[in-house]
Parts: structure tokens; C-alpha cells; sequence
């Protein structure tokens, strides 16, 4: 039986910052337009937390009983692979986490728009089938894709939209760089687990680019959220703030520039998850601070 503790660390709280980020940037589109729905941006916040904590359980229960999860494995604790949990545990948990995201959307359908109702589908379809059925796209080099378009450009702008009844050009700029950093997460994640993966069939962008490009992959994520941001509001001197993340994102690129592998790109994962945090509340700030002129 699974402690607390290890449930804490199955849902892989690392890769957090790939969901409460998009929700602060909409709100701070919605701040700076001068129409915020703070109980709007909360509920929000509870659907896509819940929808990440639900794919990760997700994940965890569909590797961990295809095989993909071995003892080689190097990475965030596997609830199933690991025999710490029944893999039925850890499936009910991933849909307790997709239902807690659904009772939310629903509120928020209700308030909003009955079209959201669509998009909300179609998230847990996509957060399933991830790694879940016969066929996951996960194993084909997709995940890359659905992270920008689930925690970037979806999140944002369903965020923004919730709030403010219609979605504004800024929302959909702003959700650029969000989603390349949640894409850099997964695409570090993913270099470490090239090894595994490799053997095991599960052949993600990552594996089908092999080391070097990936390793350029995730150069090209992190410093493109940096220029697209700067780009997008040339007049803002508020969204520069992003500036101030540069720091934070030098020791995952010199981890992933070098050629670490196994364990350091762990701490790399970490540094990533820092650096997306702190990237996207600098740019949260910037907008609400009137820097959607």
C-alpha cells in the first residue's frame, strides 16, 4: 500500500508549473484588460492541475502495465512499475483526477459557454490516450504537440476566455511561450528516458530525433519563449520582466547543452519546471501591469 507521501511524489509534482502557469497567464490577460473573474481563474486553475495530476496517475498506470516502466528506469516514482500501488488504484485515482477536473469544467461551462463543453472532452480523451489504449500517441512522437496545444495555447486562451467572454489576440501570443516551456519539460523529460524508451518501443519525438537534436529541440523550446514574449510586446517594458528568468535558465541548459544523461537530467527536470514558474508569473505580472497596450 502506497503512503501518502508516494502518492505526493506519483503525481510528480515537478511537472506542476505546465498547469498552474497557462491559468495565471489568461488571468493576467484578463487583469490587464480590466475584467478579471477571480473565482473563474480559480476554478480554472482546479481543471487544469487536476487534468495534469490526472494524466501523470494516467501515465503511471499505462506504462507501468505495457512494460514501458522498467527497473532501468531513471526518473520520478512509478506508483504501478514500482508494485507500490495496484495498478487499479492508480487508475481510479487518474479518473477521481479527470472527474474533480470535469465537476469544475462543468461550472464553468455553465457560466460561460455550452462549446466548452467540446474542448473539455477532448482534453481527457487526449490526457487518456497520452499513454492509455491500444494505439497511445505518446508512442509516436506526439506528446510534444499536445502539451502546446493543452497547456499553452488551450489554456491560456480557455482561461482568458472564461473570464472575459471572448478571447483576445494577447492571450493567444501570450500562450506561445507558455506552451514551448511546457514543451521543454516534456522534451527534457523525455531525452533522459531515450535509453528506456528505445528498448521498449515506446518511440517518442525524442527518440525519433535521437540525442543531439533533441538536445537542440530543447534549446530552440527555451530560448523561443524568451524571443517570442520580448517580440510579441515590443512596446511593453513590463513584459520584459521575463528577463529576469534568464538565470534560472542556464543550469538546465548547460545540464542538457554538455550531454548529461540519467539522474542529472532529473535535477535538469526540476530546474525546467523552476524556470517555467517563474518565466510565466514574470509574464503574468507584465500583463496585468497594463502591458497589453
Amino acid at each position: 500500500m502506497a503512503t501518502l507521501s508516494q502518492w505526493v511524489a506519483g503525481a510528480r509534482p515537478r511537472t506542476l508549473p505546465s498547469s498552474i502557469v497557462p491559468v495565471a497567464v489568461g488571468t493576467g490577460v484578463a487583469v490587464g484588460i480590466g475584467a478579471p473573474v477571480w473565482w473563474k481563474a480559480l476554478l480554472a486553475m482546479v481543471v487544469s492541475l487536476a487534468l495534469q495530476i490526472g494524466v501523470n496517475y494516467a501515465n503511471d498506470y499505462s506504462d507501468g502495465v505495457r512494460g514501458t516502466d522498467t527497473e532501468e528506469r531513471v526518473g520520478p516514482l512509478r506508483l504501478t512499475a514500482a508494485r507500490l500501488a495496484p495498478p487499479e488504484q492508480v487508475f481510479t485515482a487518474a479518473w477521481a483526477c479527470f472527474a474533480l477536473a470535469g465537476v469544475a469544467g462543468l461550472v464553468l461551462v455553465a457560466t460561460s459557454s455550452w462549446w466548452l463543453l467540446l474542448i473539455g472532452a477532448v482534453a481527457i480523451v487526449a490526457a487518456w490516450y497520452y499513454t492509455g489504449g491500444k494505439n497511445p500517441y505518446g508512442y509516436r512522437g506526439l506528446g510534444e504537440v499536445s502539451v502546446f496545444v493543452f497547456f499553452g495555447l488551450v489554456a491560456v486562451a480557455g482561461t482568458a476566455f472564461v473570464q472575459l467572454g471572448y478571447v483576445p489576440w494577447q492571450a493567444w501570443v501570450a500562450a506561445v511561450p507558455v506552451g514551448l516551456l511546457s514543451c521543454a519539460v516534456l522534451v527534457i523529460n523525455n531525452l533522459r528516458d531515450i535509453p528506456t524508451d528505445s528498448r521498449t518501443g515506446k518511440i517518442t519525438l525524442a527518440v525519433r530525433l535521437g540525442d543531439t537534436r533533441t538536445r537542440r529541440l530543447y534549446l530552440a523550446c527555451v530560448a523561443g519563449a524568451f524571443v517570442i514574449a520580448l517580440a510579441a510586446f515590443p512596446a511593453s517594458r513590463w513584459v520584459a520582466l521575463v528577463l529576469l528568468a534568464i538565470p534560472l535558465a542556464v543550469p538546465p541548459l548547460r545540464r542538457v547543452l554538455s550531454g548529461q544523461t540519467g539522474s542529472d537530467l532529473v535535477l535538469g527536470l526540476g530546474e525546467t519546471g523552476k524556470l517555467q514558474l517563474v518565466f510565466g508569473l514574470l509574464l503574468t505580472i507584465g500583463l496585468s501591469l497594463g502591458a497589453l497596450g
